[in-house]
């Protein structure tokens, strides 16, 4: 669901290039709803993350000193807000690592500004459904996990599980058709907002990633199965 009309979207943009990030600040202020904070090196565009209330942080890996990369693992460490990457037009390597430290989308660079406002757009409906959805007491046990939708947290055996948002709505995706192959585009759409790109790894990025922090099935199963040329499907006890 949407941010109301009257309420603000803060934006933390992370960009040496001073032209164009101020020329991307007047197009969203020009869009209305936005407010954006500018920071140009990783170091403060840290501090600035980890101190300040943000919705979103628009972060370029192509930054001196502290690339993007560091800086979203510095982020990641201490908050879970919504990042969009910018990476290099083409660079998949770029791409696919920055989904694996914790990003949640990205937009090539030189990127079209309606695209990024359209991702964000996105992110940000995703975030906040469960919570405007007033499901707080919504829980899935599906085996060894907990699903609690309205706090969107994820628990194994109790212990919480630190999830991304696009993390914990490609496992959402995936543990409510548990037991059923799911289809790449379908999650993308789900998880993402948006279709699957050829030589899009994004879900491919998200999905390792879980396997990384849910770990195997009690008896040593991978929980999420790759079904080739179809998708992925999440591995139920009886299966």
């Amino acid at each position: 669901m949407d941010k109301q009309p009257d309420s603000v979207i803060n934006i933390l943009m992370v960009e040496d290039d001073r032209e164009f990030a101020h020329l991307v600040a007047e197009y969203f202020a020009a869009e209305g709803g936005f407010s954006v904070k500018l920071r140009h090196d990783g170091a403060s565009g840290v501090v600035a993350a980890v101190n300040e209330p943000f919705d979103v942080i628009v972060l370029d890996v192509g930054l001196p000193e502290i690339n993007g990369f560091e800086v979203l693992k510095q982020i990641r460490q201490q908050v879970d807000t919504p990042v969009v990457m910018l990476t290099a037009r083409g660079d998949d390597i770029d791409r696919v690592l920055g989904l694996e430290i914790g990003a949640d989308d990205y937009v090539p660079k030189p990127c079209n500004l309606r695209e990024l406002v359209a991702r964000i757009r996105a992110i940000l409906r995703r975030v906040n459904k469960p919570e405007e959805a007033g499901t707080n007491d919504d829980r899935t046990i599906i085996g060894d996990l907990l699903i609690e939708a309205g706090s969107q947290s994820v628990f194994r055996d109790d212990e919480p599980i630190r999830l991304t948002g696009a993390e914990y709505l490609v496992l959402e995706a995936l543990v409510q058709s548990a037991g059923q192959v799911v289809a790449k585009d379908t999650i993308a759409r789900q998880a993402l907002g948006r279709r699957i790109m050829p030589y899009d790894r994004s879900v491919d990025a998200h999905v390792s990633n879980l396997r990384k922090k849910l770990g195997p099935l009690d008896d040593g199963r991978q929980r999420i199965k790759t079904v080739r040329g179809r998708g992925y499907l999440y591995v139920t006890t009886a299966q």
